[in-house]
């Protein structure tokens, strides 16, 4: 599962892209990101945590609409240049499932 990493002022931020096969839509989740463990082969530096925001981009049927879920039971502020950035990512995916439904791909998501 592709992610990609923010920094805002001193916190870090992943966005996080998965197929979610209950919604048959792919999710964009935004999460704010966790230090790798120390003994981890991965090669960057935070990885994604649990979401508190996440995007359904419907890849079936482009009448549907995307819709954005909050999981968050407690209040969370979310920077206004870290939103901006999740709602670039969820517009990008849109696009690429319209384009990929259009031309009969399977796969919207490299």
């Amino acid at each position: 599962m592709p992610w990609e990493l923010r920094e805002h002022a001193g916190r870090h931020y992943a966005v996080l892209f998965h197929y979610a096969l209950p919604d048959d839509a792919w999710a964009v989740e935004l999460s704010e990101a966790r230090p790798a463990p120390a003994n981890s082969d991965a090669e960057a530096s935070h990885l994604p945590g649990t979401a508190f925001l996440a995007a359904l981009v419907p890849d079936e049927d482009p009448n549907l609409e995307p819709t954005v879920r909050v999981y968050s039971p407690d209040e969370r502020v979310v920077p206004y240049e870290i939103m901006c950035w999740f709602m670039e990512q969820v517009a990008d995916q849109v696009e690429r499932c319209r384009v990929a439904f259009e031309q009969g791909e399977p796969e919207a998501r490299e």
